[in-house]
């Protein structure tokens, strides 16, 4: 498995306004540049497919790998002669702050075209969308108090 990107943020909203934008796969695009839309076939649960069409790029099938509510989910995309995993992790460290964590790696026969393909363009998106998806989630906290 070759890891392609990881970005880590901190932020004051709690883990589960992190998790409950995640789950809301909908609203991705809002927060997510690199993301044109996505479909769930679902519940957002283990085991739950959908497709996520990337901007400038070919719609692609995912599933939903691993799921601990409230603080990590992996999805899985399928590409020929590869997978792409996307683990996102949440967790309070002892301030009381959130980390959020990101990590892009790939895996397979031809993941080393792939990462060639794609590497570069994850490496950059990766923690700008997260940035973005920090600035949605503590606007909206904000907003509910």
């Amino acid at each position: 498995m070759r890891t392609l990107c990881k970005a880590t943020a901190v932020s004051t909203a709690p883990p589960e306004a992190f998790f409950a934008r995640w789950e809301d796969m909908d609203t991705w695009p809002e927060w997510d540049e690199a993301v044109a839309w996505t479909r769930v076939d679902g519940p957002f649960a283990a085991g739950t497919t959908g497709e996520l069409k990337p901007r400038g790029g070919p719609k692609v099938r995912f599933v939903i790998e691993t799921l601990v509510p409230g603080s990590e989910f992996t999805d899985v995309s399928s590409m020929p002669g590869a997978k792409l995993r996307i683990r996102h992790l949440l967790a309070v460290g002892d301030d009381g702050r959130t980390r959020v964590d990101i990590e892009v790696s790939i895996e397979g026969p031809l993941a080393a075209l792939w990462g060639l393909l794609l590497g570069r363009g994850i490496a950059s998106s990766t923690p700008e969308g997260l940035a973005r998806l920090v600035a949605v989630v503590e606007a909206d906290v904000a907003a509910d108090r």
